[in-house]
């Protein structure tokens, strides 16, 4: 485990966390996926091949990689791509904390998740009982990546489709 000062807190792990804590775990310890999944390549694809409008995408700013950046008249909106809508939970809190981080940096914006398959968005405002779960997350996830040994396998509907399938069920 990277020692305290070297862990960083990121949307990923916030994304993983509310799917599957046990990912957490394997990211953390640089375990990394199946890099040649094909449900991994299929989310590379569409983000790289959706809304190629908007100018500013895939953009770092400190641990945070947002997908989408635009401006419009009312402020700044963060756009976040997903495959489909079907871990809703899991991309409204990836979400809410990039507009969280980058609201510790001053930036009030709004943000939107993006389904690009099932032609839909969904609106995310940061509220303080987000907030607070985020908090509660952070907490969870870094007391998980403390752990000398992953959490115990718990078959979810998940795993079926998961690029650690062969590393937990091989």
């Amino acid at each position: 485990m990277p020692s305290e000062s070297e862990f960083n807190l990121t949307g990923t792990l916030i994304w993983y966390y509310y799917c599957c804590p046990r990912e957490v775990w394997l990211m953390v310890h640089q375990i990394n996926p199946d890099e040649d999944d094909g449900n991994m390549d299929l989310g590379r694809f569409i983000h790289a091949n959706t809304y190629n409008r908007d100018k500013q995408k895939e953009i770092s700013i400190g641990n945070i990689k947002l997908d989408i950046v635009r401006q419009e008249r009312d402020g700044l909106v963060i756009g976040e791509v997903k495959k489909s809508s079907k871990y809703l939970k899991s991309a409204r809190m990836q979400l809410a904390f990039y507009l969280r981080e980058l609201k510790s940096r001053g930036l009030d914006t709004k943000g939107e998740l993006l389904f690009p398959k099932e032609k839909r968005k969904e609106e995310v405002e940061l509220t303080p009982e987000l907030e607070r779960e985020l908090d509660v997350a952070a907490l969870e996830i870094e007391r998980i990546a403390q752990q000398d040994t992953p959490p115990l396998l718990n078959k979810i509907p998940l795993c079926r489709n998961c690029a650690y399938k062969e590393f937990c069920w091989a």
